[in-house]
């Protein structure tokens, strides 16, 4: 499937090689002509799905998204732009979770892609060099695939044609988990964070997105969409509490991380993740640094810099992109929000969080952890 750059589906993957199309991203793609033999490819498992998902998708709710002619659309509760929920609806049909399988989980915008490097580099660490390691060349998303994206729409990247994989991520709120995962006993991470950074780095990601369904909304009406739950995988303050009180109920199948506190002080949070993975350091490995290792190649500023992820550059395995891999590392800052929010605008979502969070224990176990 080819996504427009407000993420709506316009042409099925399967008609893009049939239409030798090289790229309907409006951002400079490196995808090649497929030849005469590639086009005769058959439809792929979601695409022979799509219009049911499409058909069901057209019953539910939809409001005005952060873009004119861009909607959103509520499914049980939570906001979807069409592709991702068509991709969602797919992954709780068709996505089967192993025991050995491990979930990067969270809402948008709250450090997927740190935490994506992160599980990549702790699971693969004897694997490769400090040389070799696929971090210094490839942008975290193409090790880590999403459920509600890689899986349904690009089927034929690598990272999901290899059953040896174990890394999977999805933005899909937890009480909307494809019913595998649970039935597995699979782990996951859940990663959240201050829903005022959150909403700047969700607002100025998409600023980098060019669009034809209209101008982005200003701040001002992105942020009030925000407090009132209308943004993509919203409301942000469910999300979060859909996953923390999962935690609650099985603390051994979920660990539950603030970004804030990790980005203080990696070393022992990266341990704790490394250790609830199943890939623990040695006592060997800490005497020989390794740990840190880890921290300064996943680190902000590492990633940042390294050329596949700086300029246009964009990633080289599906079709069509709509952001270069360096829209992934903006700032990375914790309380950048006072560059843009006024003190009544931080407020009134410091209000509602709390309101939201109060008697969860969810407050009292940032402050404690």
């Amino acid at each position: 499937m080819i996504l427009n750059t407000e993420g709506q589906c316009i042409i099925t993957q399967h008609e893009f090689l049939k239409l030798n199309l090289l790229s309907l991203s409006p951002m400079e793609s490196h995808t090649t002509v497929p030849s005469n033999h590639e086009a005769e490819t058959e439809p792929t498992e979601f695409e022979k799905n799509q219009k049911r998902y499409k058909d069901l998708i057209a019953t539910f709710p939809h409001t005005k998204g952060w873009r004119p002619k861009g909607p959103l659309i509520e499914y049980h509760g939570c906001w979807f732009v069409q592709p991702l929920l068509e991709g969602c609806l797919y992954a709780q049909e068709f996505f089967q979770a192993r025991p050995i399988d491990f979930l990067i989980c969270s809402s948008a915008k709250t450090g997927t892609t740190w935490l994506k490097a992160l599980t990549f580099a702790i699971v693969n660490r004897t694997c490769f060099d400090d040389s070799s390691n696929p971090l210094l060349k490839r942008n975290p998303h193409e090790l880590v695939p999403f459920i509600e994206n890689e899986f349904a729409f690009f089927p034929q990247v690598d990272v999901i044609k290899d059953k040896g994989n174990t890394l999977f991520s999805t933005h899909i709120p937890h009480g909307l988990l494809p019913k595998s995962i649970a039935n597995s006993g699979c782990k996951m991470v859940y990663i959240w964070r201050d829903p005022k950074d959150t909403f700047i780095s969700m607002w100025t990601f998409f600023q980098k997105q060019k669009s034809d369904f209209g101008p982005l909304n200003s701040l001002e009406e992105s942020f009030d969409m925000f407090c009132r739950g209308t943004s993509v995988y919203g409301p942000y303050l469910d999300h979060v509490l859909g996953y923390w009180k999962a935690y609650q109920e099985n603390p051994n199948q979920i660990l539950f991380l603030k970004y804030e506190k990790m980005r203080a002080d990696p070393l022992p949070y990266v341990k704790r993740l490394a250790h609830f993975m199943g890939y623990g350091f040695t006592v060997e490995e800490e005497k020989k640094g390794v740990v840190e290792k880890v921290v300064n190649l996943c680190s902000f500023e590492t990633l940042k810099n390294l050329e596949v992820n700086e300029g246009e550059k964009v990633r080289e395995d599906i079709p069509s992109v709509h952001w270069p891999n360096s829209a992934y590392f903006r700032k990375g800052m914790v309380g950048d929000w006072h560059n843009y929010l006024t003190p009544e605008m931080a407020a009134r979502i410091d209000g509602l969080m709390h309101e939201k969070f109060k008697g969860s224990g969810l407050l009292e176990h940032d402050i404690d952890d």
